[in-house]
């Protein structure tokens, strides 16, 4: 049964960056959530305002349509779905079973790894937003993202 592994957590905590370790170990496709956002979602973010879900909605149209339009038999999905809106979205609208990987990683942890990033749009004074509006899925395997890549990568195999 085909599968999509949605590696989550705010910004900062490795997402993009696991997904692709995982992506180059195992040959499975990777959609990077993103590249699916508007330039108004981009600039909102940008200019230090916080998504809302109808903001998002459009955002989750392109991921599920995304990830249907896989075909292989394991997807990788790097995306935040921080809230329940865009998880019971993408558990309703994906036409196969879903692995929720949380990367768990400490604030002090993130907001260095933002103050660190100089080629991505969401600015760290997002954190503290991001963090309040996330909501793991009860379902969902939590991850100590502070380990190396490899070590994710293992856990994650391990778990799915």
């Amino acid at each position: 049964m085909p599968q999509t592994i949605i590696i989550m957590g705010p910004a900062g905590c490795g997402k993009s960056s696991i997904a692709k370790a995982l992506s180059t170990q195992t040959g499975w496709p990777m959609i990077e959530a993103d590249d699916h956002h508007s330039e108004a979602n981009v600039a909102k973010q940008a200019a230090g305002v916080p998504l809302t879900d109808a903001d998002r909605a459009g955002w989750v149209d392109g991921l599920v349509e995304a990830v249907n339009g896989s075909d292989a038999e394991t997807t990788l999905l790097a995306c935040s779905a921080l809230t329940p809106y865009v998880q019971g979205r993408l558990k309703t609208e994906i036409n196969c079973a879903i692995h929720w990987c949380l990367l768990d990683v400490s604030r002090n942890t993130l907001a260095t790894r933002l103050a660190a990033r100089t080629e991505h749009f969401m600015p760290a004074s997002l954190l503290d937003d991001q963090l309040n509006a996330l909501s793991a899925p009860g379902q969902a395997h939590r991850i100590d993202g502070e380990q190396s890549i490899d070590a994710i990568c293992a856990d994650i195999l391990r778990l799915i």
